[in-house]
């Protein structure tokens, strides 16, 4: 996200400590004390190769999924707590009858946020980061730390602090905290933040601290379903501007997963006869279910004016 002003895009902008959702009272969000004595019966390593394993198996099953994403950002307003500026957008995530991944915008009401622009990144973090998933091939990208076992609602987890080893530019990391579940070994929680924050003079682009949970879907892979994203970006006087503190929160659902069932299309030809699919087959649409109205939020694909 970038900011506006009235005449010139502030120039040095730096993210603000905000507090993640995952570290404040625990134990009203869940959460069990962290025990950091070494896993039972399992190596560190093992874990991390059973993860890796694991999380690129979801990832090919989740490419094969129809689902809905609902995003609300907002700007608050610290003196009423209420949002001054927000954007909406619902997707549904779908396949054309050729099996091509295709989006369809079914609600987005105008934009009314002044006081920040949504950039590509925010619209890449929605789609590749937020909903992290750490395959065997992005392990390498990444420096895996243990830090030990805790309860989380029902689910027994190990926790790793999670950093990349080297920020390749272009290239945009997860850096935070992952929960993994000890039977599944997926990862079921993230807490942290999306990085490198760009702060260079007239090219800033930041982004709040978020949490992505995760739930098992059809009794199988764990799907990220819900992330909260919200911080303040602190933006420095420059060029005669004052500096000013911007309160940012966003939510983003994920809804309506379905497995697309890719056969349903095929169609076969008999003489000038063209039978489509079995009719027992339903429609591939996401359902019509409106987002909470709490719970819906983040970045666009605008670009700085």
């Amino acid at each position: 996200m970038t900011r506006i002003l009235p005449h010139t895009l502030l120039a040095l902008a730096l993210l603000a400590a905000a507090t993640p959702l995952a570290a404040q009272d625990s134990s009203a969000q869940g959460f069990g004390p962290l025990d950091p004595s070494q896993p039972t019966g399992i190596t560190v390593e093992q874990i991390i190769q059973k993860m890796g394993s694991r999380e690129t198996a979801f990832e090919q099953a989740r490419n094969v999924y129809e689902f809905r994403q609902t995003v609300k950002i907002d700007t608050i307003n610290d003196d009423t707590g209420r949002p001054d500026g927000e954007y909406q957008q619902v997707t549904d995530i779908t396949f054309d009858p050729t099996g091509k991944r295709v989006e369809h915008v079914v609600f987005a009401p105008q934009n009314t946020l002044e006081r920040v622009i949504l950039t590509e990144n925010d619209m890449k973090d929605i789609a590749e980061r937020i909903p992290f998933i750490l395959t065997q091939a992005q392990l390498p990208d990444y420096n895996l730390t243990y830090l030990g076992k805790q309860r989380v609602d029902e689910l027994d987890t190990y926790v790793f602090d999670c950093a990349p080893k080297v920020l390749v530019k272009g290239h945009r990391y997860f850096q935070g905290k992952v929960w993994v579940d000890q039977q599944d070994n997926e990862i079921v929680l993230v807490n942290g933040l999306n990085v490198p924050q760009d702060t260079r003079r007239g090219h800033e682009d930041l982004s709040p601290p978020f949490t992505t949970y995760y739930e098992q879907i059809d009794g199988n892979y764990w799907f990220p379903v819900y992330t909260k994203a919200e911080g303040i970006l602190h933006f420095q006087a420059q060029n005669g501007a004052l500096s000013q503190d911007d309160h940012m929160r966003a939510i983003v659902r994920f809804t309506n997963y379905k497995k697309f069932n890719f056969h349903s299309n095929i169609k076969i030809t008999y003489g000038d006869e063209t039978i489509a699919p079995g009719s027992q087959q339903g429609t591939q649409q996401q359902g019509a279910q409106q987002p909470a109205a709490n719970g819906q939020p983040q970045p666009d694909a605008q670009k700085p004016k």
